[in-house]
């Protein structure tokens, strides 16, 4: 009996001429794992694709609501954002693939494991270190990095490879955008977008909504209800979280929200430079963030912030499964404890206008922030809160106007 290798399999062209390289440079059985994370129709035919490239089996594996309630909340809880910009659309979902793979190499009694990133891109780290973390016994091929035995450089050379090897798929050699697709984003990179100095052809790349100039005339109200930092229902209708943030895809396409175009650094040293689709996830991290700015107390609030960033940067690393994630998220989901409520948005061409926030956490007081004088406040009490807070500053004047004169 052969050793088994589990291929991380999409369908597409790439890891159609894995199948076969495998086979030919390894003498495997290859077995196909294709995670369903909310990409849509891109899994429809695969079983059929997997088994005519060679593959003895191919497993298409749910983990859409894992996805979500494991991975991308938790982000959300933490308002992750790496660089400012980016909401971590394909970092959150390499984890959760990559966990599978180990559970579905441990079920065949495999030896390894295969994936088709690059060696230029943040893939390749995210998968492995999550292997390495949960199965450091398997050995891990990356084929683009196996410069001996993978000769392929083209589209044109990998569809001569497999229509050599007996695999007649309808493979096209036309150039387009490098995708990645899930529940919460889609990315772009390549064509006019390797120029900065480029403006993204909008028209051409969009695929989950449309352009602010293109949005309807005519804006549209919602509304958020969050317990605990976790979303649980739209316009009032309770739903999990997975189906909140596919209704706000819609939604959020529709009016043009959430599109980035982003030159971010990689965790490999180089600047890359990629357009983001985020409609839904933006949304929710702009509600969830509203939501916040009314229930925590300004000392947690900022120190949060700090943690959020870092919280960022750890899962764009492909540090999911690290004591540093599980510690910074034990301080995130203590903070959420009271981050419950309502938010009110309304979505107008590209924009997401706040509306009216509500909790019964709040710490706002009307009677204290009040421009009347209330009860709970005295004016007369800011001065020497002032004279206190600015005692250092005043002790330094002094000082240099003191060293002045004797100068």
């Amino acid at each position: 009996m052969k050793d088994k290798v589990i291929l991380a399999y999409s369908g597409g062209l790439d890891t159609t001429a894995i199948i076969p390289w495998l086979k030919e440079n390894y003498d495997y059985d290859v077995v196909c794992v294709c995670a369903d994370v909310g990409q849509g129709n891109e899994i429809d035919g695969l079983e059929e694709r997997a088994k005519l490239s060679g593959a003895e089996k191919l497993y298409i594996e749910n983990l859409t609501d894992e996805f979500v309630d494991d991975y991308v909340i938790p982000c959300v809880k933490a308002n992750a954002v790496y660089e400012n910009k980016y909401l971590l659309g394909t970092s959150m979902a390499r984890p959760v693939i990559a966990k599978r793979l180990v559970e579905i190499a441990r079920k065949e009694g495999a030896v390894a494991i295969c994936h088709g990133a690059t060696g230029k891109g943040n893939d390749q780290v995210r998968f492995e270190l999550t292997i390495k973390a949960l199965a450091p016994d398997l050995k891990i091929i990356a084929p683009w990095r196996c410069n001996d035995t993978w000769k392929m450089d083209s589209r044109e050379a990998e569809i001569e490879y497999v229509h050599a090897h007996g695999i007649e798929l309808p493979f096209s050699t036309d150039s387009s955008y490098s995708r990645d697709r899930n529940l919460w984003h889609i990315s772009h990179e390549g064509l006019e977008l390797e120029d900065p100095a480029n403006e993204p052809n909008y028209d051409h790349l969009l695929v989950l909504g449309v352009s602010p100039e293109k949005a309807p005339e005519e804006g549209e109200y919602i509304t958020l209800s969050f317990e605990k930092g976790a979303p649980v229902a739209l316009n009032g209708e309770k739903m999990k979280a997975s189906k909140i943030i596919e209704k706000l895809n819609e939604l959020g396409g529709k009016h043009g929200i959430g599109i980035v175009d982003i030159v971010e650094n990689r965790v490999v040293g180089m600047k890359s430079r990629g357009v983001y689709e985020t409609p839904g996830g933006t949304i929710l991290m702009e509600a969830h963030t509203q939501l916040e700015e009314l229930i925590l107390d300004r000392d947690t609030l900022a120190y949060k912030k700090n943690i959020g960033d870092k919280f960022a940067d750890v899962v764009y690393e492909g540090k999911w499964f690290t004591p540093l994630r599980e510690a910074l998220q034990a301080f995130v989901e203590a903070t959420q404890q009271q981050v419950t409520g309502e938010v009110k948005m309304k979505l107008y061409k590209g924009n997401i206008i706040k509306a009216g926030t509500t909790s019964p956490y709040s710490l706002y007081n009307e009677s204290i922030a009040s421009f009347t004088t209330g009860e709970l406040y005295d004016h007369h009490d800011a001065e020497g809160f002032i004279n206190l807070f600015g005692l250092s500053l005043k002790v330094r004047a002094m000082k240099e106007a003191e060293l002045k004169k004797n100068n």
